[in-house]
Protein backbone atom coordinates (compact mmCIF):
# COMPACT_ATOMS: atom_id res chain seq x y z
CA UNK A 1 0.00 0.00 0.00
CA UNK A 2 1.25 3.60 -0.63
CA UNK A 3 2.17 6.10 2.20
CA UNK A 4 -0.55 6.99 4.18
CA UNK A 5 -2.92 5.24 2.80
CA UNK A 6 -6.13 3.47 4.67
CA UNK A 7 -4.80 -0.22 6.49
CA UNK A 8 -7.90 -1.38 4.35
CA UNK A 9 -7.82 -5.02 5.28
CA UNK A 10 -10.85 -6.30 6.24
CA UNK A 11 -13.35 -5.82 9.21
CA UNK A 12 -11.39 -9.42 10.50
CA UNK A 13 -8.33 -7.84 11.20
CA UNK A 14 -6.84 -5.30 13.96
CA UNK A 15 -5.18 -2.25 12.88
CA UNK A 16 -2.46 -0.24 14.80
CA UNK A 17 -0.36 2.34 14.87
CA UNK A 18 3.01 2.07 16.99
CA UNK A 19 5.60 4.55 17.22
CA UNK A 20 8.78 5.20 19.15
CA UNK A 21 9.78 7.73 22.05
CA UNK A 22 6.89 10.97 22.14
CA UNK A 23 9.10 13.30 23.89
CA UNK A 24 6.94 16.76 24.22
CA UNK A 25 8.77 18.26 27.20
CA UNK A 26 12.32 20.91 27.55
CA UNK A 27 12.87 22.41 24.21
CA UNK A 28 9.32 21.26 22.43
CA UNK A 29 7.12 22.59 25.54
CA UNK A 30 9.17 25.96 25.12
CA UNK A 31 7.69 26.77 21.55
CA UNK A 32 3.96 25.47 23.00
CA UNK A 33 1.44 28.08 23.88
CA UNK A 34 1.88 27.56 26.95
CA UNK A 35 5.87 27.02 27.82
CA UNK A 36 6.58 25.62 31.49
CA UNK A 37 9.53 26.93 33.66
CA UNK A 38 12.66 26.81 31.23
CA UNK A 39 15.54 25.16 34.24
CA UNK A 40 17.75 22.47 33.34
CA UNK A 41 19.85 20.74 35.30
CA UNK A 42 21.94 19.27 32.78
CA UNK A 43 26.02 19.62 32.50
CA UNK A 44 26.03 21.73 29.56
CA UNK A 45 22.42 23.39 28.94
CA UNK A 46 20.58 24.90 31.83
CA UNK A 47 17.73 26.48 30.09
CA UNK A 48 15.42 24.39 27.70
CA UNK A 49 15.32 27.36 25.11
CA UNK A 50 18.63 26.27 24.07
CA UNK A 51 17.44 23.60 22.59
CA UNK A 52 14.79 25.56 20.56
CA UNK A 53 18.31 27.92 19.16
CA UNK A 54 20.42 24.65 18.25
CA UNK A 55 17.30 23.91 16.22
CA UNK A 56 17.05 26.67 14.53
CA UNK A 57 20.47 26.95 13.75
CA UNK A 58 19.89 23.67 11.87
CA UNK A 59 16.59 23.72 9.82
CA UNK A 60 15.81 28.11 10.18
CA UNK A 61 13.31 29.80 12.72
CA UNK A 62 10.64 28.26 14.49
CA UNK A 63 8.14 31.37 14.83
CA UNK A 64 6.65 31.19 18.64
CA UNK A 65 4.50 29.98 19.96
CA UNK A 66 3.16 26.96 17.37
CA UNK A 67 0.17 25.56 17.84
CA UNK A 68 -0.78 21.98 19.37
CA UNK A 69 -0.61 20.07 16.67
CA UNK A 70 2.97 20.74 15.06
CA UNK A 71 5.16 18.64 16.69
CA UNK A 72 2.91 15.95 14.65
CA UNK A 73 2.93 17.83 11.41
CA UNK A 74 2.21 15.65 8.45
CA UNK A 75 2.19 12.67 11.20
CA UNK A 76 -1.78 13.55 12.01
CA UNK A 77 -2.69 13.54 8.72
CA UNK A 78 -1.16 9.84 8.03
CA UNK A 79 -3.01 8.40 11.04
CA UNK A 80 -6.58 9.56 9.96
CA UNK A 81 -5.64 8.47 6.55
CA UNK A 82 -4.76 5.21 8.08
CA UNK A 83 -7.26 5.05 10.51
CA UNK A 84 -6.17 2.29 13.13
CA UNK A 85 -8.00 0.81 15.16
CA UNK A 86 -5.43 1.48 18.20
CA UNK A 87 -2.67 3.96 18.62
CA UNK A 88 -0.23 3.25 21.13
CA UNK A 89 2.99 5.99 21.97
CA UNK A 90 5.70 5.35 23.94
CA UNK A 91 5.40 8.94 26.17
CA UNK A 92 8.63 10.04 27.23
CA UNK A 93 7.96 13.24 29.22
CA UNK A 94 6.47 13.77 32.70
CA UNK A 95 3.75 16.13 32.64
CA UNK A 96 4.33 18.08 35.77
CA UNK A 97 4.98 21.94 36.88
CA UNK A 98 7.16 20.21 39.99
CA UNK A 99 10.79 21.45 40.75
CA UNK A 100 11.64 18.52 42.60
CA UNK A 101 14.50 17.55 39.72
CA UNK A 102 15.61 13.96 40.68
CA UNK A 103 19.23 14.00 41.71
CA UNK A 104 21.87 11.98 39.76
CA UNK A 105 20.47 11.96 36.22
CA UNK A 106 22.02 13.95 33.71
CA UNK A 107 18.76 14.53 31.61
CA UNK A 108 15.21 15.19 33.29
CA UNK A 109 11.89 15.81 30.95
CA UNK A 110 9.16 17.83 31.87
CA UNK A 111 6.07 19.10 30.12
CA UNK A 112 3.81 22.13 31.03
CA UNK A 113 0.23 20.74 31.95
CA UNK A 114 -1.14 23.41 30.01
CA UNK A 115 0.15 22.08 26.99
CA UNK A 116 -1.75 18.79 27.29
CA UNK A 117 -3.08 19.20 23.96
CA UNK A 118 0.01 18.71 22.41
CA UNK A 119 -0.78 14.84 22.92
CA UNK A 120 -3.88 14.42 22.79
CA UNK A 121 -3.82 16.01 19.40
CA UNK A 122 -2.93 12.42 18.08
CA UNK A 123 -5.53 10.93 20.32
CA UNK A 124 -3.89 7.81 21.14
CA UNK A 125 -5.53 4.93 22.63
CA UNK A 126 -2.63 4.08 25.36
CA UNK A 127 0.48 5.94 26.49
CA UNK A 128 2.92 3.50 28.08
CA UNK A 129 4.87 5.02 30.88
CA UNK A 130 7.45 2.27 31.95
CA UNK A 131 10.43 3.94 30.84
CA UNK A 132 13.56 6.41 32.33
CA UNK A 133 11.57 9.21 32.30
CA UNK A 134 8.35 9.10 33.43
CA UNK A 135 10.28 10.02 37.15
CA UNK A 136 12.71 12.75 36.25
CA UNK A 137 10.57 14.93 38.74
CA UNK A 138 10.08 12.39 41.97
CA UNK A 139 6.38 10.61 43.24
CA UNK A 140 4.98 13.83 42.95
CA UNK A 141 5.49 14.70 39.56
CA UNK A 142 4.27 10.95 38.04
CA UNK A 143 1.07 11.06 40.22
CA UNK A 144 0.75 14.64 38.63
CA UNK A 145 1.26 12.86 35.17
CA UNK A 146 -1.09 9.89 35.47
CA UNK A 147 -4.15 12.57 37.27
CA UNK A 148 -3.00 15.00 34.11
CA UNK A 149 -3.30 12.32 31.83
CA UNK A 150 -6.75 10.78 33.37
CA UNK A 151 -8.28 14.73 33.16
CA UNK A 152 -7.29 15.06 29.90
CA UNK A 153 -9.36 11.68 28.66
CA UNK A 154 -5.98 9.72 28.33
CA UNK A 155 -5.14 6.50 29.26
CA UNK A 156 -1.54 5.50 30.79
CA UNK A 157 0.33 1.88 31.48
CA UNK A 158 3.23 0.98 33.31
CA UNK A 159 3.15 3.53 35.57
CA UNK A 160 1.13 3.67 38.72
CA UNK A 161 0.69 4.64 42.48
CA UNK A 162 1.49 1.51 43.10
CA UNK A 163 3.03 -1.64 41.93
CA UNK A 164 -0.84 -2.98 40.89
CA UNK A 165 -1.46 -0.09 38.94
CA UNK A 166 1.87 0.06 37.61
CA UNK A 167 1.49 -3.18 36.64
CA UNK A 168 -2.30 -3.23 35.20
CA UNK A 169 -2.80 -3.63 31.71
CA UNK A 170 -4.73 -0.91 29.55
CA UNK A 171 -7.40 -3.28 27.87
CA UNK A 172 -8.59 -1.29 24.58
CA UNK A 173 -12.27 -2.79 23.80
CA UNK A 174 -12.75 -3.85 20.11
CA UNK A 175 -15.08 -5.33 18.32
CA UNK A 176 -16.20 -8.54 19.77
CA UNK A 177 -12.74 -8.14 21.79
CA UNK A 178 -10.07 -6.54 23.47
CA UNK A 179 -6.16 -5.35 22.85
CA UNK A 180 -4.39 -5.44 26.62
CA UNK A 181 -1.29 -3.59 26.41
CA UNK A 182 1.38 -4.38 28.78
CA UNK A 183 4.29 -1.58 29.48
CA UNK A 184 7.53 -2.49 31.54
CA UNK A 185 10.91 -0.85 31.75
CA UNK A 186 14.46 -2.40 31.96
CA UNK A 187 17.81 -1.12 33.72
CA UNK A 188 19.48 -1.16 30.19
CA UNK A 189 17.33 2.02 28.83
CA UNK A 190 17.97 4.05 32.16
CA UNK A 191 15.34 3.37 34.16
CA UNK A 192 16.89 2.54 37.60
CA UNK A 193 16.45 -0.38 39.75
CA UNK A 194 14.63 2.32 43.13
CA UNK A 195 12.02 3.42 40.41
CA UNK A 196 10.23 0.24 40.58
CA UNK A 197 6.86 0.14 41.85
CA UNK A 198 5.99 -1.44 44.97
CA UNK A 199 2.96 -1.75 47.19
CA UNK A 200 3.78 2.04 48.94
CA UNK A 201 5.73 3.43 46.38
CA UNK A 202 4.44 5.04 43.14
CA UNK A 203 6.49 3.67 40.34
CA UNK A 204 7.35 1.74 37.11
CA UNK A 205 6.76 -1.42 35.87
CA UNK A 206 10.05 -2.80 36.84
CA UNK A 207 11.71 -6.02 34.83
CA UNK A 208 15.40 -6.82 35.58
CA UNK A 209 17.79 -7.04 32.73
CA UNK A 210 17.47 -10.35 30.90
CA UNK A 211 20.31 -12.84 31.97
CA UNK A 212 22.35 -14.65 29.52
CA UNK A 213 21.74 -17.91 31.49
CA UNK A 214 17.88 -18.31 31.78
CA UNK A 215 14.83 -16.30 30.79
CA UNK A 216 12.90 -16.05 33.98
CA UNK A 217 12.04 -12.65 33.39
CA UNK A 218 10.07 -13.15 30.39
CA UNK A 219 8.86 -16.01 31.53
CA UNK A 220 7.40 -13.77 34.93
CA UNK A 221 6.07 -11.65 32.28
CA UNK A 222 4.32 -13.83 30.39
CA UNK A 223 2.68 -15.97 32.98
CA UNK A 224 1.12 -12.04 34.08
CA UNK A 225 -0.31 -11.53 30.05
CA UNK A 226 -1.68 -15.13 30.09
CA UNK A 227 -3.06 -14.91 33.72
CA UNK A 228 -5.40 -11.32 32.16
CA UNK A 229 -5.45 -12.51 28.51
CA UNK A 230 -8.92 -13.62 27.61
CA UNK A 231 -9.83 -16.22 24.71
CA UNK A 232 -10.09 -13.54 21.33
CA UNK A 233 -8.16 -11.04 23.23
CA UNK A 234 -4.65 -9.90 21.48
CA UNK A 235 -1.77 -9.01 23.70
CA UNK A 236 1.08 -6.37 23.50
CA UNK A 237 4.00 -5.87 25.46
CA UNK A 238 5.53 -2.82 25.35
CA UNK A 239 9.20 -2.71 26.54
CA UNK A 240 11.54 0.29 27.12
CA UNK A 241 15.41 -1.65 26.35
CA UNK A 242 18.48 -1.32 25.40
CA UNK A 243 21.09 1.56 24.68
CA UNK A 244 20.37 4.73 22.83
CA UNK A 245 22.67 4.16 20.00
CA UNK A 246 24.25 1.57 17.26
CA UNK A 247 21.72 -1.39 15.71
CA UNK A 248 23.01 -4.40 17.82
CA UNK A 249 20.11 -6.26 19.39
CA UNK A 250 22.09 -8.50 22.54
CA UNK A 251 21.23 -12.62 22.68
CA UNK A 252 19.58 -11.72 26.02
CA UNK A 253 17.00 -9.12 24.19
CA UNK A 254 16.38 -11.39 21.59
CA UNK A 255 15.88 -14.45 23.83
CA UNK A 256 13.51 -12.15 26.00
CA UNK A 257 11.05 -11.61 23.12
CA UNK A 258 11.02 -15.06 21.59
CA UNK A 259 10.62 -15.93 25.41
CA UNK A 260 7.24 -13.57 25.78
CA UNK A 261 6.01 -14.66 22.25
CA UNK A 262 6.25 -18.68 23.07
CA UNK A 263 4.16 -17.59 26.70
CA UNK A 264 1.29 -15.92 24.88
CA UNK A 265 2.19 -12.28 23.70
CA UNK A 266 1.64 -11.33 20.10
CA UNK A 267 3.43 -8.22 19.34
CA UNK A 268 6.60 -7.14 20.92
CA UNK A 269 7.16 -3.00 20.66
CA UNK A 270 10.29 -2.36 21.97
CA UNK A 271 11.53 1.54 22.40
CA UNK A 272 14.25 3.61 23.68
CA UNK A 273 17.00 3.88 21.17
CA UNK A 274 16.94 6.84 19.19
CA UNK A 275 16.53 5.69 15.83
CA UNK A 276 14.94 2.80 14.34
CA UNK A 277 16.47 -0.77 15.09
CA UNK A 278 15.85 -4.46 13.56
CA UNK A 279 12.58 -6.09 12.79
CA UNK A 280 11.70 -9.79 12.68
CA UNK A 281 8.39 -12.14 12.54
CA UNK A 282 8.98 -15.12 15.38
CA UNK A 283 6.36 -17.85 14.81
CA UNK A 284 4.42 -15.19 13.05
CA UNK A 285 3.75 -12.61 15.54
CA UNK A 286 5.95 -9.02 15.15
CA UNK A 287 8.97 -8.29 16.90
CA UNK A 288 10.15 -4.71 16.95
CA UNK A 289 13.73 -3.97 18.92
CA UNK A 290 13.72 -0.22 18.69
CA UNK A 291 11.13 2.26 17.09
CA UNK A 292 13.47 5.29 17.23
CA UNK A 293 12.70 8.47 18.14
CA UNK A 294 9.06 9.80 16.94
CA UNK A 295 8.68 13.21 18.53
CA UNK A 296 11.61 15.43 20.34
CA UNK A 297 13.97 18.47 20.47
CA UNK A 298 17.26 16.74 19.20
CA UNK A 299 17.81 18.16 16.00
CA UNK A 300 20.77 20.81 17.22
CA UNK A 301 22.49 17.89 18.99
CA UNK A 302 26.05 16.76 17.02
CA UNK A 303 28.06 13.34 17.27
CA UNK A 304 25.67 10.76 15.76
CA UNK A 305 24.78 12.12 12.33
CA UNK A 306 25.27 8.58 11.00
CA UNK A 307 22.41 7.12 12.28
CA UNK A 308 19.90 10.16 11.01
CA UNK A 309 18.20 10.34 13.92
CA UNK A 310 15.85 12.97 12.11
CA UNK A 311 14.55 10.27 10.34
CA UNK A 312 11.26 8.85 12.27
CA UNK A 313 8.79 5.77 11.38
CA UNK A 314 5.24 5.44 11.84
CA UNK A 315 4.09 2.03 11.91
CA UNK A 316 1.36 0.42 10.97
CA UNK A 317 0.65 -3.48 11.78
CA UNK A 318 -2.30 -5.84 11.17
CA UNK A 319 -2.94 -8.57 12.69
CA UNK A 320 -5.02 -11.36 12.54
CA UNK A 321 -7.28 -11.50 15.68
CA UNK A 322 -7.62 -14.80 16.31
CA UNK A 323 -3.90 -15.87 16.03
CA UNK A 324 -2.44 -12.75 16.71
CA UNK A 325 -0.16 -12.99 13.80
CA UNK A 326 1.29 -10.34 11.88
CA UNK A 327 -0.80 -9.83 8.74
CA UNK A 328 1.02 -6.36 7.21
CA UNK A 329 3.75 -4.38 8.43
CA UNK A 330 3.51 -0.80 6.81
CA UNK A 331 5.57 1.94 7.55
CA UNK A 332 5.60 5.78 7.09
CA UNK A 333 8.66 7.70 6.95
CA UNK A 334 9.13 10.76 8.35
CA UNK A 335 11.65 13.48 8.86
CA UNK A 336 12.03 15.70 12.07
CA UNK A 337 12.50 19.52 11.28
CA UNK A 338 11.91 22.99 13.35
CA UNK A 339 10.35 20.27 15.76
CA UNK A 340 7.98 19.37 13.37
CA UNK A 341 7.46 15.68 11.38
CA UNK A 342 7.26 16.00 7.50
CA UNK A 343 7.04 13.61 4.99
CA UNK A 344 10.48 12.26 4.02
CA UNK A 345 11.79 12.74 0.97
CA UNK A 346 12.42 10.03 -1.48
CA UNK A 347 16.27 10.11 -0.60
CA UNK A 348 15.37 9.67 2.81
CA UNK A 349 12.72 6.74 2.16
CA UNK A 350 15.27 4.78 0.35
CA UNK A 351 18.36 5.16 3.05
CA UNK A 352 15.62 4.29 5.65
CA UNK A 353 14.96 1.20 4.11
CA UNK A 354 18.77 -0.19 2.62
CA UNK A 355 19.63 0.30 6.38
CA UNK A 356 16.38 -1.01 7.91
CA UNK A 357 16.77 -4.07 5.48
CA UNK A 358 20.71 -4.33 6.01
CA UNK A 359 19.71 -5.11 10.16
CA UNK A 360 16.50 -6.67 9.75
CA UNK A 361 18.62 -9.45 6.93
CA UNK A 362 19.71 -11.49 9.63
CA UNK A 363 16.40 -11.98 11.58
CA UNK A 364 14.73 -13.06 8.68
CA UNK A 365 13.18 -9.94 7.82
CA UNK A 366 13.70 -7.67 4.34
CA UNK A 367 12.18 -4.42 3.97
CA UNK A 368 10.60 -3.12 0.88
CA UNK A 369 10.58 0.17 -0.46
CA UNK A 370 6.96 0.86 -2.11
CA UNK A 371 5.54 3.17 -4.91
CA UNK A 372 4.79 6.17 -2.61
CA UNK A 373 7.58 6.32 -0.53
CA UNK A 374 6.32 3.73 2.17
CA UNK A 375 7.98 1.24 3.66
CA UNK A 376 6.96 -2.46 3.84
CA UNK A 377 8.38 -5.79 6.15
CA UNK A 378 8.70 -8.89 4.46
CA UNK A 379 9.97 -12.54 5.84
CA UNK A 380 12.15 -14.72 3.98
Amino acid sequence: MSGGGRLDHGADLVTLFLCGDVMLGRGVDQILPHPGDPELREFHIRDARAYVRLAEEVNGPIHRPVDFTWPWGDALAALDAAAPDVRVVNLETAITRSDDFVPGKPVHYRMNPDNLQALTAAHPDACVLANNHMLDFGPQGLIETLDSLAAAGLRGVGAGRDVGEAWRPLAVPLAGRRMLIFSIGMPSSGVPPEWAATRHRPGVAFVPEPSAAEAAEAAEVASFVRAVKRPGDVAVVSVHWGSNWGYEVSREQVRFAHALVDGGVDLVHGHSSHHPRPMEVYRGKLVMYGCGDFIDDYEGIQGYERYRDDLRLMYFAALDPETGDLTELTMTPMRARRMRLRHASADDSRWLQAVLDRISAPFGARVALEPGGTLTLRTT
